[in-house]
């Protein structure tokens, strides 16, 4: 846990310690959804350096909402999200209406596990940004173009439609997902909420919705990031085969992201034994912050 003062938002939430009401092994982040501790990687020195920074700047002006932010994310990226959630507290605490520290928190509430507590901070993000201009969100680690391609707006909805999608509430993912769509900026925002959006029409037992959300997808987009959900998306449209899509599915979070999407077409397609097995060997990986592995645990425990 990173050394800080203790706040009151800090206090309040003793049991980040804590996962289902029970004491979290020593060093774990979350538990999984069947119960086992869940344990962040080592981080590389670079994650290490930039964290050490990002906490100077705080320390030189903890009241500075951007130094927060970055101070959060800095330790999110390190693996400690619990810390981050704490840091994020601290900036509700001092900025109560500014989006973005609901925004990150809530993100980090869908890695631990905590799916109510995202959907409520996530929830007070879509009110605070009514009525506001949308605005690009920098990166923490930048692509290969060093172009940002998401926005407040659009990460906000993008989150909480996950954290719906997570406890299987259709109806309220689908109508985040259709506001993100919606405040899409750029061609990266709509393959990842098409994506979305496909399954949860898919999982609602409506395929002529769900096949024409994918009528504002095509070959051609300016996709700069989310090479793997415009992919998934030309495959639900046919136009790549499932061995084109999984290649050398390696584990990392856009392999995650390929696994989770083809287990999925496979269930939806009447193979739900494949689909099953196909969501086990994703949940045997290390992946477990990626959002397709939180995916396969939920539906494994739905099952």
């Amino acid at each position: 846990m990173i050394s800080r003062a203790v706040t009151l938002a800090a206090f309040v939430l003793l049991w980040a310690s804590t996962a289902f009401g029970q004491a979290l092994p020593e060093g774990a982040q979350a538990m999984s959804l069947t119960g086992e501790p869940l344990f962040a990687a080592e981080p590389g020195q670079g994650a290490l350096d930039r964290l050490a920074t990002a906490k100077a700047d705080y320390e030189s002006d903890p009241d500075n909402a951007d130094h927060i932010i970055w101070y959060g994310r800095r330790a999110a990226y390190a693996g400690d999200y619990r810390g981050a959630i704490e840091i994020f507290a601290e900036g509700i605490e001092k900025f109560p209406r500014d989006a973005r520290m609901y925004r990150h928190r809530g993100h980090r509430y869908i890695s631990i596990r905590e799916f109510d507590r995202a959907i409520a901070d996530l929830e007070k993000a879509s009110m605070l940004i009514e009525g506001t201009e949308n605005e690009i969100e920098p990166d923490g680690l930048p692509n290969a173009l060093n172009i940002p391609v998401s926005s407040l707006h659009g990460n906000t909805w993008y989150h909480l439609g996950l954290a719906y999608y997570l406890k299987q509430d259709w109806d309220n993912a689908y109508r985040a997902y259709k506001a993100g769509f919606d405040a899409g900026r750029n061609d990266d925002n709509r393959v990842s909420t098409a994506h979305w959006l496909y399954m949860i029409l898919q999982r609602k037992g409506d395929p002529e919705a769900a096949a024409r959300v994918l009528d504002a997808i095509t070959v051609d987009m300016n996709v700069i990031e989310n090479m793997s959900y415009h992919n998934l998306c030309l495959f639900y449209k046919g136009e790549m085969t499932l061995a084109e899509l999984l290649g050398d599915n390696e584990d990392n979070p856009t392999g995650a992201a390929i696994m989770y999407g083809a287990a999925n077409w496979h269930y939806y397609s009447g193979e739900p034994d494949t689909a099953d097995e196909m969501l086990r060997e994703l949940v045997s990986t290390d992946s477990w912050s990626a959002f397709g592995y939180i995916a396969a645990e939920a539906d494994l425990a739905a099952r």
